[in-house]
């Protein structure tokens, strides 16, 4: 009897895990269909690029722990947004909670101003950091709403964005427009927070917020007015904390921005160059083509002169140079190894200026510390 008994838990434990993985390979397709209705099941989970149709995994990764029989999940901003009732999904993939990229690329420069602002040899300010990170998830979340009220029609003809709530048709324009006025109203809560200085230097962003979907229709450089957008709280950070904005420590790392911002959306519309071409939308990617790389050269020496410029006007020291140079590195690698013709990497390269940006913020608070 004990060889039998034995015989038969084996199998059971063979069956078990072979039923696990049957069980995440229809997770994951089935995720990825669309019902009768059209509606997408969970068109997050993974997605296929228009160029090489291989499965790529977005946040959500599923993982198999073999320790001790027992299965663990990593936990993103993706999983959360799965996990969140089934209503209330779309209107966070709306606001791109699913993909917080972009809230680090909007926030980053709001704390690089916050800490040059800070006293010498004291840390930023904490509640001014939490501040600004609010406001940055709700300013990117109504961004991103606007971008697609505006881009309804386009993102329907590319299977990247296809997916979308508005376009997908899980979300109406009544809706977002309604959402839009809630975000923006929680976004208006976090400014009257502020002096009454940033409260008009903060209220004078919205016209290039609104504006900004727009451009790709315009001009091949909806990039630029992206990084004027975006990178305002490097005016708004330093106004925060002072009362006032000092320009001479302020108006180079707007600058630097701005041209940090060329850098790394050039790099990422790369990925939608063809779609851009048949829907008839424009970028940098489009205007540099083959001459990407001496552009985003000569973007990478301006912003690096431009922070070289705040650091001196701000009395930076040390650490804050070393950092300059570590970011100086990371560009160089970044567009020395770049292929314009990969989807994947350039998204690749394009998440890494995330590392980018904390890097420099730690260089700004080591070297403010520094100071006597």
């Amino acid at each position: 009897m004990l060889p039998g008994k034995l015989a038969l838990n084996t199998l059971r434990r063979i069956h078990h895990g072979a039923c696990y993985q049957c069980f995440s390979t229809c997770f994951i397709q089935k995720e990825g269909t669309r019902t009768g209705d059209g509606r997408h099941l969970d068109s997050r989970v993974w997605k296929r690029k228009p160029k090489n149709q291989t499965v790529t995994w977005s946040s959500v990764r599923l993982r198999e722990a073999q320790h001790n029989g027992r299965r663990s999940f990593s936990l993103s901003a993706a999983t959360i947004v799965n996990s969140a009732p089934a209503h209330v999904q779309p209107f966070l993939r709306l606001m791109r909670l699913d993909k917080p990229i972009g809230t680090w690329l909007l926030y980053l420069p709001c704390t690089w101003s916050i800490a040059l602002a800070a006293n010498p040899g004291c840390f930023p300010d904490l509640g001014m950091l939490t501040l600004f990170g609010t406001g940055a998830l709700l300013m990117r979340g109504a961004g991103c709403t606007i971008n697609d009220m505006w881009d309804k029609d386009f993102d329907k003809k590319v299977s990247r964005t296809a997916s979308r709530p508005i376009a997908a048709g899980d979300v109406s324009r009544m809706q977002a427009l309604v959402f839009l006025g809630g975000q923006l109203s929680l976004a208006l809560g976090v400014l009257l927070c502020l002096n009454y200085y940033s409260i008009a230097l903060g209220a004078a962003s919205l016209s290039l917020v609104i504006t900004y979907p727009l451009m790709k229709r315009i001009t091949y450089w909806p990039q630029f007015v992206l990084g004027l957008t975006f990178n305002w709280g490097a005016l708004l950070g330093w106004a925060a904390v002072k009362g006032s904005c000092d320009w001479s420590v302020c108006l180079p790392l707007y600058f630097s921005g701005v041209m940090w911002t060329l850098i790394y959306d050039t790099i990422y519309a790369h990925q939608d160059k063809d779609d851009d071409i048949k829907v008839g939308v424009k970028s940098t990617a489009l205007r540099f083509q083959e001459q990407t790389k001496p552009w985003l050269s000569g973007f990478t020496v301006a912003m690096m002169s431009g922070l070289v410029i705040a650091g001196v006007n701000a009395e930076q020291t040390l650490p804050y140079y070393a950092a300059l140079t570590t970011v100086a590195v990371h560009l160089t690698h970044q567009i020395y190894t770049l292929d314009i013709n990969k989807p994947e990497d350039c998204w690749k390269k394009f998440v890494s200026n995330k590392n980018l940006g904390l890097l420099l913020f730690l260089g700004i608070v080591a070297g403010n510390l520094w100071k006597e």
